[in-house]
């Protein structure tokens, strides 16, 4: 009989196990899927090479054959309402057109991220296809839960992205950290502002309670304070504001601003921070330092012209290609996903903008 050796580095094939067992490759493939009769010995044989070789199937080919179909639901707020939701969208996209090949297809189901009602409707929609996996930011918090538990019971897995809620067992969560996100934002604030003062906590088109990412920024934010024992030097507030009453955003602003002399620094946790630098822009005041979230147009103008100081990168294109990523390698390749993949808390200025672009641009060009 042939030998054969095998390094470590070496693939090993069906023809290798095939020639070590004295046998046919058609035999060997039916003792590996277990399909077709085989003599018990040779298949004792076989299955004892096969595990001396440590052979893996090569799922990537299985899968290139295999005629099934799989369907997952991606649940997306609409981009026209907020910049921010157009990148995922086309995370999402790139990654269904890698998948293609192995029969994966994305349903995007969109919803007014202004609507509580409409966010519900989309996702009971989803549940009646029960789809193979779904995708989804799961911005209303409260209203999620049912369908987590209907998800559960229905065993489909589902994807977090940029809302991370631990207690129901998702498959995978995909996004910042956004406790340490508000930590590193803290710290920031402190760099630029040595001195005692008043900083301004900004929560922009956010119901808060409902809201458990930007509750948490906000934590980690006021806990960089207190682990520095810098409480007694900095006075924190915080302010709720609504895009879709113009005069009632600009009163609120503006009585805060009236009321606290000493404000030196706002924080925005959303990515609305242009708001607030156009709002400063137009009352001319330029002693109050501005940081926001995402590299979206009108943050980057604001942060070209230095209305805004920094801005912290969640890469939402990343975080929607991989979460649909993830579900392909749970469902079609049998992988063991993280249940935790963090992206890096990227902090951007006007003067390494550019670097960030040409890595958002050569994100996709590098997968």
């Amino acid at each position: 009989m042939k030998k054969t050796s095998v390094s470590k580095n070496t693939i090993v094939r069906i023809k290798d196990i095939a020639i070590k067992a004295n046998v046919s490759t058609g035999t060997v493939d039916r003792v590996i899927h277990n399909r077709g009769r085989v003599a018990e010995d040779v298949k004792a044989r076989v299955l004892k090479i096969v595990k001396e070789l440590n052979y893996e199937p090569n799922l990537m080919a299985r899968m290139l054959g295999s005629k099934k179909q799989y369907h997952l639901a991606a649940l997306l707020p609409d981009h026209s309402y907020d910049a921010f939701w157009l990148a995922p969208k086309l995370g999402i996209e790139k990654a269904e057109q890698d998948l293609k090949q192995y029969g994966v297809a994305v349903e995007q189901f969109v919803f007014d991220p202004q609507s509580v009602d409409a966010y519900i409707a989309k996702a009971a929609e989803i549940t009646q296809k029960k789809p193979d996996g779904i995708l989804l930011s799961p911005i209303y918090y409260k209203e999620t839960l049912p369908f987590f538990e209907k998800w559960r019971e229905e065993k489909i897995p589902f994807v977090l992205f940029n809302t991370q809620i631990a207690d129901y067992d998702p498959l995978s969560y995909i996004g910042q950290d956004s406790y340490q996100s508000g930590m590193v934002a803290g710290k920031l604030v402190h760099y630029g502002q040595p001195n005692p003062c008043s900083i301004l906590i900004a929560h922009i088109d956010e119901e808060i309670s409902n809201a458990q990412h930007l509750v948490k920024k906000e934590q980690g934010f006021r806990n960089y304070f207190t682990q520095n024992n810098l409480d007694h030097q900095y006075n924190i507030l915080r302010v709720e504001l609504k895009r879709s009453s113009q005069s009632g955003f600009i009163k609120k602003l503006d009585e805060v601003i009236e009321k606290t002399l000493d404000l030196k620094q706002i924080f925005v946790t959303t990515s609305q921070a242009y708001d607030v630098a156009k709002y400063l822009e137009q009352r001319h005041i330029n002693n109050i330092k501005l940081i926001g979230y995402d590299l979206i147009p009108p943050n980057l103008h604001y942060l070209n012209k230095g209305n805004i100081s920094f801005l912290i990168n969640q890469n939402p294109k990343g975080q929607g290609y991989w979460g649909i990523y993830h579900l392909a390698e749970h469902l079609v390749f049998k992988k063991e996903v993280p249940i935790l993949k963090y992206l890096p808390l990227d902090i951007v200025t006007n003067e390494n903008l550019n670097y960030f672009l040409d890595e958002t641009d050569t994100f996709f060009k590098n997968i």
